[in-house]
């Protein structure tokens, strides 16, 4: 993503700019490397790299099997000091050195499922845009490089010459989650038969009440094998599962609709405004107020020209 990779080495200038003003003089010196060419490129003489970024990609598919050598490269500078920093899908290729084993860390929300199992060692929360863990930072979506390197330069600078550098791109420079921009997109793709049609059911009648032993039986299953089967084919107990189906739905019903808060709530399932506000801000972040104003925007009513 070419973006991201030119994006960085420009937040980087502007940060040296106001670090001169100052008069702490340039803190950033940037190189780009082409992972297929370390050998050649030069870049493994660099000597010492204080930080290595792993870009985002926009084929996905292209992170999925990194070079032996960019993964030893990878682990002879983290073992010389350097910090390690992925953002997206550059999560997989930091996987592949081991660096994640045994820490939390975080990925673009669509692919954490991905990252958990092909590397259980690691601790996946995708709720979260940014983790950093010290000599491994992780950031979440596509575009958190902002946010990563906003990070990078409060570390290598001060918070005060990051702050203002935010302000300079007209960036926000406090805490995000990724949570808040999360959509719930079911897995149906898991091979259990069973479980896909109790989903569908679900689906269908999100905003009905449902049992346990109900769900059990339509799926002509014990309560406990249903409940084993379910959490291993999607990852959810059911109650967390139509959680997760019923705020989607709100969500959608606050971007495309102008129903109040409370008839959205009664439209998803919930009787109790204050249970349905719960759940919303434990599964997004935010209450469902901070959502329509964060991703709807209110269009001015535009008066007509001829009055009577």
């Amino acid at each position: 993503m070419l973006s991201a990779v030119q994006g960085l080495a420009e937040q980087f200038y502007l940060a040296n700019r106001i670090c001169r003003q100052h008069g702490m003089g340039d803190r950033f010196k940037t190189h780009l490397c082409d992972s297929l060419d370390i050998p050649e490129n030069g870049c493994d003489g660099l000597a010492p790299l204080q930080v290595i970024i792993l870009p985002p990609c926009l084929d996905d598919e292209a992170y999925a099997s990194p070079s032996t050598i960019l993964v030893q490269w990878l682990q002879e500078n983290h073992r010389n000091g350097a910090i390690i920093c992925s953002v997206c899908a550059g999560a997989f290729v930091l996987a592949e050195t081991g660096l994640l084993d045994g820490r939390r860390v975080t990925t673009h929300w669509a692919l954490a499922d991905e990252l958990a199992k092909g590397f259980p060692k690691a601790t996946v929360d995708s709720s979260r845009l940014l983790i950093n863990d010290g000599d491994v930072i992780t950031a979440g979506g596509l575009m958190s490089w902002i946010d990563l390197g906003l990070e990078l330069v409060a570390q290598f600078s001060n918070s005060q010459i990051m702050r203002q550098l935010g302000k300079y791109l007209i960036v926000d420079t406090g805490d995000r989650e990724q949570s808040f921009y999360q959509s719930f997109s079911p897995k149906l793709d898991h091979g259990d038969d069973v479980i896909v049609k109790v989903q569908h059911h679900l689906q269908r009648g999100y905003n009905e009440p449902v049992k346990i032993g109900d769900l059990a039986e339509r799926a002509h299953l014990t309560e406990r094998t249903f409940l084993r089967r379910f959490v291993r084919a999607t990852g959810l107990k059911p109650v967390q599962y139509l959680q997760n189906l019923r705020i989607q739905k709100a969500c959608d019903l606050i971007e495309t609709s102008n129903l109040p808060f409370e008839r959205v709530a009664e439209e998803v399932g919930y009787e109790d405004l204050s249970a349905f506000r719960k759940t919303f801000i434990k599964i997004t972040g935010q209450t469902p107020r901070e959502f329509k104003h964060r991703f709807v925007r209110e269009h001015p009513v535009r008066q007509n020209s001829l009055t009577q």
